[in-house]
């Protein structure tokens, strides 16, 4: 939101009150206490009133600072919390008052707060060297007058139940953190606008809104910067970031209501931030090795059954493409009951055998779900007579017709009802489904009533988490920690715990395939581990050289689906070197495994990503802060790619060196301990090969009898034998 008017000015309709005095300082062992006035205070007379500020600033852990600003602080208590790992009992290095200041170190981050009545002035420093901070007309309380929140309302009585409501509260907070000369600003979640963020306006709203517009599935009140730093505003309500624009040296952020909470968080460098960041949100659960195959999906509204899927299935095998994950899309279902949990037995007569013989080919199996449920699906009525849906304010059930007739939305604060769904999803698993995508999740209705009370405006954005959680719980349970994957679209704070996430609705041409991987670049710096997106386009049918292209980037993104909306994905539909491409880079991507995986392992520990920004990694060089059609994907030995023109004898010194071993042994010993990996998840022994990146079986066969004085087909057949193997 836009309040200012120049520099002078404020837009008419709103009052603004700044902090302008830090009038009283406490302090504890831990936190700095602010009660700040929006005007000098220069005698008893002028303390009579007015706006004022409570500020508690925290040490939280090295590098993170909780900033917490109040105005009236009775607000009800019912908004959805963000799930935060908030260590207990960190002490800051250091809190102290001096003449005119006062100032709090944790870590290499030092928080410096100006006293009297010289102006209000903050500062966010590491060893010594100043980030941002606030200072004139920075934390703000605004008031909106009648006549322009009269009108505001006006113009929204007509809006769509998903969108901001017409919300009746006219009170604002806000704080403006200062940039730097060329400083630029990332994140924000999957944003599909220009990577650099500055000079937008960001809204922290899930919409379904496709690639093509500043809207997102998957909104992250987080951003990073070029100067080393991260700032998470902790709501679910709805921020507005105007983001070098409002006021141009400026980020501003704001939230409706009486109160702000963010955290400044710190690092070394930008990945040392996401690190901290993701300390704070969670870690990137560690998706299956197989599910960093190829993908192959039926599509979305084309015709298929059984026979379709085989033939799909049996043609990459002929073409001689490994595929590791075959997925179902939402006509798995009967149409007009969707989600039921059911298959549609006129186009799947028999759903075990056929998930039976499809796992007997080494595929993983996914299928689509959404939170909906259809009025004609037979959970409706269960649903409705149990209380497991979202309510309307008069109690009856909230229903649609937008993308299924009389639908109803599963209310996941209700435990019961999540308990339900689940109950649905599990039935999918003990079939022989091993991943679920979760679609949808952001059309959620604003004026309703949920059962444990929550506000129902945060819990738009906060309602993907619940979604998500409870779908990725019943895989964890059911397979085990480190078997569980999800495909989902939409996403909030935490979001990263349950991967992968997809890019949604992109179109069929290379503009798209652009924006696609500026999504990806932006939710990868804000704190999410993987990122997936449809190949060769969702909408429409692309040309062969953007298929072929975008082949080519699907499989060097950590995770890569075919997946189209009116037509299939298969590469022989568009034309035979299609074939070739895709088969040169899915066996590529395989051959890669070992160091993918154990990147997928380290972005798991460290919530570092594996696809980001060449930014994250060269913040200091200027060029890189602005390339948003490049990335880098960690393949394994930090070194490696500096080996690549070296001799061979160069390159086996090096590794002597640093690893005390030759560059053959230390990648057999990689491609080794991933199939040993593989075999305890059950995976055919042929599979293995290929996925452990030796191509043929007898290659790897004798590579791992050489190695651990069995063969693999004893390990699979003796499961003591295989608990043995150590690396």
């Amino acid at each position: 939101m836009k309040f200012s008017d120049g520099l002078w000015l404020n837009q008419r309709g709103f009052d603004v009150s700044y902090a302008v005095q830090a009038y009283d300082v406490t302090t504890t062992k831990n936190s700095i206490k602010i009660f700040a006035t929006s005007s000098a205070i220069w005698n008893r007379a002028m303390t009579l009133g007015g706006v004022a500020f409570e500020i508690t600033y925290t040490a939280v852990a090295p590098d993170m600072i909780r900033v917490h600003i109040c105005h009236h602080k009775g607000s009800l208590q019912n908004k959805p919390q963000f799930e935060l790992n908030l260590p207990e009992g960190y002490v800051p290095d250091d809190i102290h008052e001096e003449d005119g200041f006062v100032s709090m170190t944790a870590g290499h981050t030092t928080l410096k707060i100006k006293k009297g009545t010289d102006g209000w002035d903050v500062s966010f420093s590491r060893d010594g060297k100043r980030l941002t901070g606030g200072g004139w007309r920075s934390t703000s309380y605004i008031q909106e007058n009648k006549f322009h929140r009269d009108a505001r309302l006006a113009v929204q009585t007509d809006d769509d139940f998903f969108n901001y409501p017409q919300d009746a509260h006219n009170t604002f907070m806000r704080e403006q953190l200062t940039l730097d000369v060329g400083e630029c600003v990332y994140g924000f979640g999957e944003k599909f606008t220009t990577f650099v963020k500055n000079g937008q306006n960001v809204e922290n709203w899930n919409s379904d809104g496709g690639t093509c517009s500043e809207q997102s599935y998957k909104c992250i009140p987080f951003y990073i910067t070029s100067n080393k730093y991260g700032v998470l505003v902790n709501t679910a309500d709805k921020v507005s970031f105007e983001v070098a624009s409002d006021t141009i040296n400026k980020v501003s952020f704001t939230v409706p209501g009486e109160e702000l909470d963010y955290f400044f968080i710190g690092g070394e460098n930008l990945q040392e931030v996401l690190v901290n960041y993701t300390n704070l949100t969670g870690k990137p659960a560690l998706p299956p090795a197989k599910t960093f195959g190829l993908w192959l999906s039926t599509s979305f509204t084309t015709t298929y059954d059984e026979e379709t899927v085989t033939s799909f299935i049996d043609g990459m095998a002929e073409r001689d493409i490994p595929l590791q994950m075959f997925h179902f899309d939402c006509f798995w279902m009967k149409e007009y009951e969707w989600t039921n949990f059911e298959w549609d037995l006129d186009q799947f007569p028999d759903p075990p055998a056929m998930l039976k013989r499809l796992a007997s080919r080494g595929l993983g199996l996914c299928c689509w779900i959404n939170p909906y449920i259809s009025q004609k699906s037979k959970l409706f009525d269960i649903g409705m007579e149990k209380g497991y849906f979202i309510k309307n304010p008069d109690g009856s059930v909230f229903q649609t017709d937008l993308w299924q007739p009389g639908m109803a939305i599963v209310d996941f604060t209700n435990p019961e009802a999540a308990k339900w769904f689940a109950a649905g999803v599990r039935k999918l698993c003990e079939m022989g489904v091993t991943a679920i995508k979760t679609d949808f999740g952001e059309r959620i209705p604003t004026k309703a009533v949920y059962y444990n009370g929550a506000d129902p405006i945060h819990m738009h954005n906060y309602y993907t988490y619940l979604y998500n959680k409870t779908v990725f719980e019943v895989l964890e349970e059911y397979y085990g920690k480190g078997q569980a994957c999800l495909f989902a679209r939409s996403a909030t704070v935490g979001g990263q715990k349950f991967p992968v996430h997809w890019g949604g609705d992109c179109s069929a041409e290379y503009t798209s395939m652009a924006e696609t991987l500026r999504g990806g670049l932006s939710l990868c710096s804000s704190g999410f581990g993987f990122f997936s997106h449809d190949i060769g386009g969702f909408e429409a049918t692309a040309s062969p050289d953007v298929y072929k292209r975008w082949c080519a980037f699907g499989l060097m993104s950590t995770h890569s689906r075919l997946h189209g909306s009116t037509s299939y994905r298969v590469p022989w539909n568009f034309d035979e070197e299609s074939c070739d491409v895709l088969r040169f880079f899915t066996k590529l991507k395989g051959k890669l495994m070992p160091y993918l995986f154990a990147q997928a392992v380290k972005t798991h520990a460290t919530g570092i990503p594996m696809m980001r920004p060449m930014v994250m990694d060269y913040t200091d060089d200027i060029a890189c802060r602005y390339l948003d059609q490049h990335f880098l994907k960690e393949i394994g030995v930090e070194d490696l790619a500096r080996t690549f023109h070296m001799s061979k004898s160069s390159l086996n010194k090096f590794f002597q060196k640093q690893l005390n071993t030759t560059c053959h042994q230390y990648i057999l010993k990689k491609r080794l301990a991933l199939a040993v990996s593989l075999i305890r998840q059950d995976v055919p022994l042929k599979t293995v090969a290929v996925q452990s990146g030796f191509g043929d079986y007898s290659s790897f066969f004798r590579a791992f009898k050489k190695m651990y004085h069995i063969s693999p087909t004893e390990c699979q057949a003796d499961n003591e034998k295989l608990k043995k193997i150590k690396h």
